[in-house]
């Protein structure tokens, strides 16, 4: 922004007033809306939110579709309705709330994790922001942001709950604690949007598996985060690197990615398999990028002598696996869940990755659609018929 507008921002947020980029806003925005499970989303109209303290609105540039936020339509997350998902973007930043830090990125374009971290809980405090307690009690649960209420209203007053920061809208109050510069990666504006949960979640993943140089590895699982798993694997030094799946068009996808061997799952015994591609040893680290039961304990045998299994997929909260206790004390396997990464530490390090080609985040990206479009989005994910990720884009 100009010097003008950054003292007049400077200045707004010593008074304790919200600050608003040159352009005017609007008193009102689109948005899709879930109603609850079984009932078609729909695109509405809601009023604009106005960002607190410590957040910022940002005008979204892109959505990503998520296999998580189908979840919650599906109804085997619980999660309040009416709500608006989507919960990794890209945008700029049109305005900022009293007391925030970080008001320097007004009129910056700015990625946003799906962990938002409230940065005052225990775990906050310990570093530990992927295990951040008021995310998981008021925004996982209640749909809420730190003060325990939404942002979002319809014009009736009606809150409506926000999955994350709601991406699925044209503005979002976000936490400053999870928005961040993109730094000179204009170009990747929209693309940049799925490193909030794709490969956040898959750098939380590595970090929990502590995979070295040269260790083998398999992931379950190819969609979005599973292929962003991969390619940090390969980047890491996997090997081999080993992809499984029931569909071979997204094993043919993991090739490119950077797998070395693929297992078609629905054909042949992926267990097996990973013993006869390894000479019988099996891999140092499985991921389980689906959450399915018979994936999950799949997995948890996949892994050799000492290794250990990284369970990243999000399951219907009903499900439960079967695990060999006796196979798991003696062979000193070790069993380590993994929700996301850590925004302060994990998202400058994935914008500057993505600037210098070590993340791709082109490539993943097979299917694009308006606003609309984001209800067909969900049902073909839904399908399987999404071999990586979509994203939804609105208008610059």
């Amino acid at each position: 922004g100009t010097p003008v507008i950054r003292r007049l921002s400077a200045l707004s947020r010593q008074l304790g007033l919200a600050t608003v980029s040159a352009t005017p806003l609007p008193t009102e925005m689109r948005a899709v809306v879930w109603h609850g499970v079984g009932k078609e989303m729909s695109v509405e109209t809601l009023v604009r939110p106005t960002p607190r303290k410590g957040e910022l609105l940002v005008k979204t540039r892109a959505c990503g579709v998520c296999h998580t936020d189908l979840h919650v339509i599906k109804g085997e997350v619980p999660f309040p309705a009416p709500a608006v998902l989507g919960h990794e973007i890209s945008g700029t930043v049109v305005a900022c709330g009293p007391d925030v830090r970080k008001g320097d990125l007004l009129n910056q374009k700015v990625v946003c994790p799906f962990i938002m971290p409230c940065e005052t809980c225990n775990s906050c405090e310990r570093g530990l922001e992927d295990q951040c307690e008021q995310f998981f009690a008021l925004n996982r649960l209640k749909g809420a942001l730190y003060d325990g209420e939404t942002r979002l209203f319809r014009k009736d007053g009606t809150p409506v709950a926000m999955y994350s920061m709601g991406g699925l809208a044209e503005y979002c109050v976000v936490p400053e604690s999870a928005v961040f510069p993109l730094n000179g990666s204009d170009h990747l504006w929209a693309e940049s949007s799925i490193l909030g949960c794709m490969f956040f979640t898959a750098t939380g993943a590595l970090r929990n598996a502590e995979l070295k140089t040269g260790q083998s590895a398999a992931v379950f699982g190819c969609g979005g985060v599973g292929t962003g798993i991969l390619q940090l694997a390969r980047t890491a030094g996997a090997q081999p690197l080993i992809a499984v799946d029931v569909a071979d068009d997204k094993l043919e996808a993991a090739r490119r990615m950077g797998a070395t061997h693929t297992i078609n799952s629905s054909t042949e015994d992926p267990v097996a398999r990973i013993a006869e591609i390894t000479g019988g040893q099996k891999v140092d680290v499985s991921f389980e990028v689906i959450g399915l039961k018979q994936t999950f304990e799949q997995a948890l045998l996949s892994v050799r002598d000492g290794g250990r299994m990284v369970a990243v997929g999000i399951a219907d909260v009903k499900v439960k696996a079967d695990v060999p206790i006796t196979h798991v004390v003696r062979r000193s396997l070790s069993l380590c869940g993994s929700y996301g990464g850590r925004a302060s530490q994990d998202m400058p390090t994935l914008v500057n990755a993505m600037a210098e080609g070590d993340v791709d985040v082109r490539t993943p990206i097979v299917q694009r659609f308006d606003l609309a479009g984001a209800p067909e989005a969900y049902r073909l994910l839904s399908e399987r018929k999404i071999l990586g990720r979509a994203i939804v884009e609105f208008p610059v």
